[in-house]
């Protein structure tokens, strides 16, 4: 403050006469106190008085409302000598709030006995309140375990970025004893699918990240609130299990609840309204110390402009591929690489010192820029070494916790490289079935909207619907329902009940099939059992070899992963992937990324899972989310010790279920959260595989627990 009144011309701390020395710095003192407990006391009631408003409205508040801490803490000061212009206010207390900042930054990275037992009163704090009136424990706590999702880091990048010491953390972490291994993805390599697997256990009838369903006429959508909710009462429903972290659990940053009763930043519960949300828990949380908003305030400026010369430098280079980085997409970028890595990493840290048994949550900063800019380059490299930052606090946070914490990374899928359809072909897919349809193809071609993850979350946060209008629900008639979901593409009929026959298709649209099939930027499709390729090529499912040898270039399992998904109750009447080209890893997606996933083809289907050596080994080759579940689950029991099975949970937290499966059913809330954890303990399912004869997936008798929340159960809210 003493500083600031020397240099701001509009911003004293004297009377007019002018004071001595001594007297200046007493009305600093004054002034920075009055400030400080003002900020401490008022903000955080103020912050939960406006919790009906947007996080990121309430972010840009933060100025202002520290500027009139400021001006008011000025106006306690005895006889009138603090003074400043509301602007300057707003700048002085922007000042003060950035060096309470950096002064805590400087002390988070100490590792000194001094800020070791102050985290050690704060945690246990926090555990006497949590624990207060529950049974006492006996021995050390069980360790715990915080699975960490680097979104779209494949295992390739992640083992390069290791050795060109990217990533000096994740490098120190296996030369100490963690192991990794890649593990391989559904057919539908994207978000929506593997980590409704990883939490919930079931990818079941998930095609794609966005399908048209014919019973509902309408599109679902993954980063969608109201789809991500429903995708996630069927996988409940399917395998009669709350999730994965319905054990004292909590989710932070993803799609979907896993079942946990700490939800912060998760978006199957982002469609409800109301004081009852905890979507946006964990932005007030973490806005509610005024030092954190100024903070990533300033970092969220200089990585939107970071993203604008970056973009600018790549088209007076002339690099290709590329695609347009302009309009909106800095502050979208800056808002997952700045705004939610801080907000996740924040509630992180605080689960630790709180204890809990299990955390997952993810960080979806490279995945973001790697659609936009590759997913390998300067761009990519400089969110990869950000992300192992973020990993290292946590880790020195983690030796300060209650109980030890395994740390797990892993990633949902992978990133392949590629020229988009329409730069490489002048068309969009969907002008391109619209020709094969004999329909009207508009001259001008469109641009099909990407789905990244990070466009949702940001909706999300500002309270405005996620409902892409044009897409959420078609409009009647019999044109063709053409939706991308990277390069992976939907085609379906509204007009023709259910699964719409090869031979039907073609009695309808003659040339269409044909048309798709030998186009070169269409590696096969498929159509009712039947995998169709180029020059004629076809193979059946249910022939054994054929599909194997017709998509042997796009790996290994893909024939298996096409067999399985066309069994699904909801898949499109024609598949299509996109040309993979195997020496380059270049696939085209029917969307605007250069680099994408969700279909087959190169690195996008090949993710990482990494673990301390102390964990048990996942066992032989890993395929499928639910493989991966699977052993997480194994992994939580070795630390925690078997779980009860869902048939002997009773009492009131089955009425709690039954009651949220009824409201699911009458379409109210759609909120997805565990009971109070020690209630939950008893009704947990083990998660393991399934016994013989019993098909995968399948519900067991007795009640579904960890579903949904009651009335009489209020949800609590994230705190500091």
């Amino acid at each position: 403050m003493l500083a600031l009144a020397g240099i701001l011309p509009d911003f004293r701390l004297q009377s007019g006469n002018g004071d001595s020395i001594t007297r200046i710095g007493l009305t600093a003192a004054w002034g920075a106190g009055a400030f400080g407990l003002l900020s401490a006391l008022v903000w955080p009631v103020l912050v939960r008085a406006l919790l009906l408003v947007p996080a990121l409205v309430l972010g840009l508040l933060v100025f202002f409302l520290n500027g009139s801490f400021l001006l008011l803490a000025l106006r306690l000061i005895p006889e009138g000598r603090g003074e400043a212009a509301p602007e300057t206010a707003v700048v002085v207390a922007a000042v003060m709030s950035a060096v309470a900042s950096a002064t805590s930054t400087a002390l988070a990275v100490r590792d000194d006995g001094a800020y070791r037992r102050r985290l050690y009163r704060l945690a246990d704090r926090r555990r006497r309140r949590q624990n207060s009136g529950a049974a006492p424990r006996t021995g050390p706590p069980a360790p715990g375990l915080l699975v960490l999702q680097l979104d779209g880091v494949g295992h390739d990048v992640l083992r390069e970025a290791c050795n060109r010491a990217l990533m000096p953390t994740v490098a120190g972490w296996l030369e100490r004893g963690h192991r990794v291994t890649p593990w391989s993805t559904d057919w539908s390599s994207q978000t929506g699918a593997s980590q409704l697997g990883i939490l919930h256990g079931s990818t079941f009838d998930v095609p794609a990240f966005r399908w048209y369903e014919k019973d509902t006429r309408e599109v679902m959508v993954c980063n969608r609130p109201t789809s991500a909710a429903e995708l996630q009462r069927r996988a409940v429903e399917r395998t009669g299990d709350g999730g994965l972290l319905t054990l004292d659990g909590a989710s932070r940053g993803n799609l979907f609840s896993g079942g946990a009763d700490q939800l912060a930043l998760v978006l199957s519960v982002s469609a409800r309204r109301g004081r009852a949300n905890r979507s946006r828990a964990g932005y007030f949380a973490y806005f509610s110390d005024p030092a954190n908003a100024v903070r990533t305030a300033l970092s969220f400026v200089a990585d939107a402009a970071r993203e604008i010369c970056q973009s600018l430098r790549s088209r007076i280079r002339g690099d290709r591929p590329r695609v347009s980085r302009g309009g909106l997409y800095p502050l979208i970028r800056a808002f997952a690489t700045v705004v939610e890595r801080d907000v996740v990493v924040a509630a992180v840290i605080g689960d630790m010192l709180a204890g809990r048994s299990a955390v997952y949550a993810d960080l979806v900063a490279y995945d973001e820029v790697a659609h936009h800019s590759g997913p390998r380059g300067r761009d990519a490299d400089q969110v990869l070494e950000r992300l192992d930052r973020s990993l290292a606090l946590l880790a020195r946070v983690a030796e300060h916790a209650p109980r030890p914490y395994r740390i797990v990374l892993l990633s949902d899928h992978g990133q392949s490289p590629g020229e988009t359809f329409l730069a490489r072909y002048g068309l969009t897919l969907k002008d391109l079935v619209r020709a094969g349809c004999g329909l009207p193809v508009s001259r001008r071609a469109g641009r099909t909207r990407s789905g990244a993850e990070a466009r949702a979350a940001v909706l999300a946060a500002l309270h405005r619907p996620v409902e892409e209008d044009e897409e959420a629900r078609p409009g009647p008639g019999s044109d063709p329902v053409v939706l991308a979901s990277g390069n992976l593409a939907l085609i379906s009929f509204p007009d023709v009940p259910g699964r719409a026959s090869r031979d039907r298709i073609e009695r309808m649209h003659p040339a269409l099939l044909a048309t798709l099939a030998n186009h070169p930027g269409v590696g096969f499709l498929l159509v009712d059992g039947v995998v169709l390729g180029p020059g004629g090529a076809q193979a059946r499912l249910d022939a054994p070899g054929e599909a194997e040898e017709l998509l042997a270039a796009f790996g290994p399992g893909a024939a298996a992963a096409v067999r399985r998904t066309d069994a699904f109750p909801h898949v499109a009447d024609i598949m299509v992937n996109s040309a993979y080209d195997p020496e380059t890893g270049a696939v085209h997606a029917f969307e605007e990324q250069i680099g994408s996933h969700g279909g087959l083809g190169g690195e996008q289907g090949r993710p990482f899972l990494m673990w301390p050596a102390e964990l048990s080994d996942p066992g032989g080759e890993l395929v499928g989310a639910e493989a991966v579940h699977r052993v997480l689950r194994r992994w939580l029991r070795e630390a925690d010790g078997p779980q009860v099975p869902v048939a002997a949970a009773t009492g009131r937290l089955a009425e709690v279920a039954d009651r949220g499966l009824a409201e699911v059913a009458a379409g109210g809330p759609s909120e997805v959260a565990a009971g109070p954890a020690e209630a939950v303990r008893a009704g947990a399912v083990a998660g393991e595989a399934p016994a013989p004869g019993v098909p995968e997936n399948s519900p067991p008798d007795g009640r579904i627990s960890g579903i949904l929340p009651s009335e009489s159960l209020p949800a609590r809210d994230e705190t500091r």
